[in-house]
């Protein structure tokens, strides 16, 4: 018996030695694999069958105001095919193979029918699963392939596999291109500027998970569509840019750097109630000797202002009541001093003149002897005043690289006692040219300071999403009192001071004229034999007695021996406000017509043949003007119908009052106008002035009431 259990026994432990041994053994390979063969584990990981691979999400859309695209991700295909599918039979690729191979030749026109014929029978007789048929297939294209034979079997049973990828498109080319920004570098260096990086959150979507079988070293096929995730694709933003302003603006800028062999430039134009950015133009110059958007100016280029700067100046003393407009001033002649150091205007002889005429005459020693005198002994309370205001702070964009605006103190370390005076006329300060736009624009809007917009919606599949509403950043940047002085001066600048080249007789301009030397960093303004760099500018608002847009003009460096800013940037300013004076009816004002008056029996203008076989039939005697030409207007002179000229010159907005709408249409779209109607019955308005400058595809309004209705008049 004790024999018995003692074998027992011996057989017990046998087997609990044999699992430790076993147990020992797996955790000495479990350590061996963790330690030694974990490399060579992951890359038999990464060779498995099936993996699950991102989908990428198409990112969403940026659109201008009205809806036009700005950028777009197109999609691109390629195209594979697997050659040995199932229901691909040995007689049906023999019986397809050429039609197939004719059809991929015509398409493409980048292989003979043989090629594309000897392509698919290597892929058959090698029994491939992705063949490759053609990279960057357009959709257009695609869709034709579809109906290809054997393809147009179906995705399974044809064989046809397509892999979208998406390639980002700027429909407009280079137009806004630094705003709406682009991609930048590669793989994990890639970045996003502009709107496309600052907005990319809301455009890149969610991507999504597709499982894929090997079907070869590289090749991969999607398995179970169950297990599929879709990606959620990026949202779109709509910008408040207009695309045919932003056009104008880099087209008038672009002539104007080119007259003046400048090297860089912007424009910007802006909403006054809104801040809503409708154009923005940045242009520099190439090695290749063209202008193209290469860095945005106009939000990153923080420097001296010069002059347009002398407005905050002008404001912070009316604001404490230290001047108004008719305050004497002694220019000195000028040419003035402070600690040794001359200051001087670019005209003589100015002596005591109001305060009023030395900002309209943009005198430097004037204006910095009237801050000195008002500031000299508590010239921080200068500094708050610019504080209070806001200039010192950035704004806050919605898109990145926005320029740090520096306004010193005078506990700065760099205070001195030149500080003060120079600091007046826009030097020893730095703003970029939106934060002094901003400045203007609050003066239109009433001494409300509105936050600058790019963005006003984010939509998905056409529901929004968030609205951009406009901000308030300083609802009252000075007294109104003072706001009020300053749109005298402004207005007074284009009326009757260095802006006067610009003044128009349809409308009126407020701004003013700025011209600034370029300081090299620390190298000072003028090194060695170089000649000084300038820069020109001018700023301000129209129209003036009821503002609408503010806009602003920057020509740096321009090398034709005119640099001041009333002759560089004030005839771009002059040029874009005129066109969209021209093109948009809520900032023109309209003729006044009172057919009531007349004590003619009605008749609408017309051709001079037409109306006088009209008045004929009613045995009315109609005498033509003489030299009339084919148009006319029926008037009455002395108790006759007398049919006055009215001649249409090619290029000149005619006059259309008193029309009906088909010979006004006929006549209008005969200039290559776009002509919008409201109403029926006979032209009373039209929203372009008779004797304009116009041009082909310009927008025009016309406005028509029926006889019994009283016209609509302006007084």
């Amino acid at each position: 018996m004790k024999e018995i259990k003692k074998g027992i026994l011996i057989r017990v432990y046998l087997v609990y030695l044999g699992v430790l041994l076993f147990g020992l053994l797996i955790i000495a390979r479990v350590v061996m694999i963790q330690q030694f063969e974990k490399k060579e584990f992951m890359e038999m990981a990464k060779k498995q069958e099936i993996h699950l691979f991102e989908m990428e999400a198409i990112r969403g859309n940026i659109l201008a105001d009205d809806g036009s695209l700005l950028a777009v991700s197109i999609p691109i295909f390629e195209v594979r095919m697997d050659v040995m599918t199932d229901s691909i039979t040995d007689a049906v690729f023999s019986r397809n193979v050429d039609s197939l191979s004719i059809c991929l030749s015509n398409l493409f026109k980048d292989h003979t029918p043989s090629a594309y014929k000897d392509m698919l029978w290597d892929g058959r007789r090698n029994k491939s699963r992705y063949l490759l048929i053609q990279r960057d297939v357009t959709y257009p294209d695609l869709n034709k392939m579809r109906h290809f034979p054997i393809f147009r079997r179906g995705q399974f049973k044809g064989g046809l596999i397509v892999i979208a990828q998406y390639q980002r498109e700027l429909p407009y080319k280079s137009l806004a291109r630094r705003i709406i920004g682009y991609e930048s570098g590669e793989g994990a260096n890639k970045v996003f500027v502009g709107l496309e990086g600052s907005f990319t959150k809301n455009l890149e979507g969610v991507n999504g998970q597709r499982l894929m079988r090997r079907v070869g070293a590289t090749a991969w096929v999607p398995i179970d569509p169950e297990s599929t995730i879709e990606p959620q694709n990026g949202n779109d933003i709509i910008t408040t840019l207009d695309v045919n302003l932003q056009d104008l603006a880099e087209a008038s800028l672009r002539k104007e750097l080119i007259a003046d062999s400048a090297d860089h430039g912007c424009v910007i134009l802006m909403e006054v109630k809104t801040g809503y950015l409708r154009a923005m133009a940045n242009l520099g110059l190439t090695k290749k000797g063209t202008y193209e958007e290469i860095f945005n100016y106009a939000i990153g280029e923080s420097q001296e202002t010069g002059s347009t700067f002398k407005l905050a100046s002008f404001l912070v003393a009316l604001n404490d009541r230290k001047i108004d407009l008719t305050t004497p001033v002694n220019c000195s002649g000028g040419i003035t001093f402070f600690s040794g150091r001359k200051m001087e205007d670019s005209h003589r002889g100015i002596g005591v003149i109001p305060a009023l005429q030395v900002f309209e005459k943009s005198s430097n020693v004037g204006t910095s002897r009237m801050v000195y005198s008002a500031y000299a002994d508590s010239a921080q309370r200068f500094i708050d005043g610019l504080y209070r205001i806001g200039i010192n702070r950035p704004l806050g964009l919605q898109i990145a690289g926005e320029g740090r605006p520096y306004i010193k103190t005078t506990k700065s370390k760099y205070w001195s006692a030149l500080s003060l005076p120079w600091m007046s006329i826009g030097y020893e300060i730095s703003l970029a040219p939106i934060h002094l736009l901003a400045l203007y624009n609050a003066v239109a809007n009433n001494g409300v300071m509105v936050k600058p917009l790019f963005v006003r919606e984010i939509r998905k599949n056409g529901q929004l999403v968030q609205r951009f509403n406009p901000v308030v950043i300083n609802p009252q940047i000075v007294t109104p009192w003072a706001i009020q002085q300053a749109r005298k001066m402004l207005e007074g600048v284009v009326e009757e001071g260095t802006g006067a080249s610009i003044k128009s007789p349809d409308y009126k301009i407020a701004g003013k004229t700025g011209t600034c030397q370029i300081a090299a960093g620390n190298k000072g303004y003028r090194q060695g034999t170089k000649q000084v760099q300038y820069k020109g500018s001018f700023v301000g608002y129209f129209p003036a007695d009821n503002p609408k847009y503010s806009l602003i003009v920057v020509i740096v460096n321009p090398r034709k021996g005119k640099y001041y800013g009333g002759a560089v940037a004030a005839p771009v300013f002059r040029e874009l406000s005129d066109k969209l004076y021209a093109i948009r009816p809520d900032i023109m004002i309209p003729l006044p017509v009172d057919t009531a008056s007349s004590p003619l029996p009605f008749a609408q203008s017309g051709q001079t043949k037409d109306l006088s076989d009209a008045f004929s039939i009613l045995n009315m005697n109609a005498r033509p003007e003489s030299g009339s030409s084919t148009w006319a207007r029926p008037e009455a002179s002395s108790g006759n119908i007398v049919l006055a000229s009215a001649r249409v010159t090619k290029g000149t907005m005619p006059d259309v009052c008193g029309m009906g709408l088909k010979d006004a249409l006929y006549l209008l779209e005969q200039q290559g106008l776009n002509v919008l109607v409201n109403g029926k019955g006979t032209v009373i308005k039209q929203s372009i002035n008779p004797g304009f400058t116009i041009y082909k595809g310009m927008p025009v309004v016309i406005e028509l009431k029926l006889k019994q209705d009283k016209p609509k008049t302006q007084a």
